[in-house]
């Protein structure tokens, strides 16, 4: 369950960090942007670092780099490690040699996401106008009903994981948008999303 994952998180953190402790070295976080949105981090596990150093890269873009990375390596065995890692970025043991647990199932899609995350940091777009962009952008990739269901996945994750992002390592700013409390995005954490959800609660598919 959950708490079992949060666990797994929470202690793989600890032992870092007192290796790290140990070696007078550092835990560079590894959760990205698109994770810190929707919250998909546990607290005081995973979602802490000495330096986050994506936590304005997308993951979208995350993936492109590591793929690159996997397609330009020298090593044959870097090649297959990163492809591994890019196969199988799950918490919970695979079942049978099967993956038992797809963040993007729960989540939605993170290339919708970073869509929705960009066009809201960027530009403030309400939430009817990044559904019609998105609807443009992905036709013939998602339905509308779809699109309207993660996007109302993201605008709740995003308001309720706030508190999440109130207390991020220091991390570089990549690109034109970012989610850290010290620099782009100045938000409560006890902000109320219903306003953005009764807007999206008004679209007829």
């Amino acid at each position: 369950d959950v708490t079992y994952e949060n666990g797994q998180a929470r202690e793989r953190t600890q032992v870092l960090m007192d290796i790290a402790n140990r070696l007078g070295g550092m835990v560079i976080g590894t959760g990205d942007m698109s994770e810190l949105a929707l919250g998909w981090a546990t607290y005081n596990g995973d979602h802490m670092s000495m330096y986050g150093v994506n936590a304005s890269v997308p993951k979208t873009l995350v993936r492109h780099l590591v793929r690159y990375c996997a397609d330009t390596a020298d090593s044959q065995t870097l090649k297959e490690t990163l492809l591994d890692i890019l196969d199988t970025p799950e918490l919970i043991p695979p079942e049978d040699g099967q993956i038992s647990q797809k963040t993007e199932d729960l989540v939605g899609p993170y290339e919708l996401h970073d869509f929705f995350l960009y066009h809201i940091l960027r530009f403030g777009r309400h939430p009817a106008k990044v559904y019609r962009l998105a609807l443009k952008a992905f036709e013939g990739v998602y339905d509308a009903a779809t699109i309207l269901r993660w996007l109302k996945t993201f605008y709740r994750r995003f308001f309720a994981q706030q508190f999440k992002r109130s207390c991020l390592p220091d991390g570089p700013k990549v690109g034109s948008v970012a989610v850290s409390p010290r620099g782009d995005l100045r938000m409560p954490s006890d902000a109320c999303v219903t306003l953005w959800m009764q807007e999206l609660d008004e679209i007829v598919e």
